[in-house]
């Protein structure tokens, strides 16, 4: 398991769109199909990643506390599904019912999704705004596996609290850190 931190895509950055599978319900969704009136929160995780394991209680939390406040949530897998076949559609069903996930969980097969939001590791979390600017990308909270610290979700609950009190993202923010996303070989 190697250590990958998120690259930081810069703010500002428009969110990128999408069309993909989502494995719960078997229909395509894109971004205008997920995104919230106050703003939109992209993951990218997978079923594997003992870091995403490990917060996957709080993402769902997380989603369950501010969908009803007017955002959008999304999770993403983009792992290479020949080499980690554990990631594959089938499985991500399970590992959202298992987890019941309040949010699409939607297939990136070609891996361009994850090229466009500049995707390095997973977790990794990206808040967009309401113009689907972004304003929020790296980490959940400090929490992570076997080092003591609650999960809280606090690093993105303090972005959403700020879009809901129409009040300035902090800027210094901290990369996520999980496994890095697994490529496919390029032809």
């Amino acid at each position: 398991m190697s250590l990958t931190p998120s690259t930081m895509l810069p703010l500002g950055t428009i969110a990128p769109s999408f069309e993909l599978l989502d494995t719960v319900s078997g229909y395509r969704l894109s971004y205008e199909d997920i995104k919230g009136e106050k703003g939109t929160v992209v993951m990218f995780i997978c079923n594997h990643c003992p870091y995403v394991i490990h917060v996957n209680e709080e993402i769902v939390r997380l989603a369950n506390d501010y969908r009803v406040t007017g955002f959008g949530f999304v999770a993403i897998s983009s792992n290479d599904v020949v080499k980690y076949p554990q990631d594959g559609p089938e499985f991500m069903e399970q590992v959202a019912d298992k987890n019941d996930y309040p949010f699409p969980y939607l297939y990136d097969a070609t891996q361009e999704v994850a090229k466009a939001y500049d995707a390095a590791c997973t977790p990794d979390f990206y808040v967009f705004d309401n113009e689907d600017q972004l304003v929020y990308r790296g980490q959940l909270d400090d929490s992570r596996p076997k080092n003591g610290i609650p999960l809280t979700g606090r690093s993105i609950r303090e972005a959403l609290d700020a879009l809901l009190g129409n009040k300035q993202v902090p800027e210094n923010q901290k990369p996520s850190m999980g496994c890095g996303i697994k490529w496919k070989m390029q032809q």
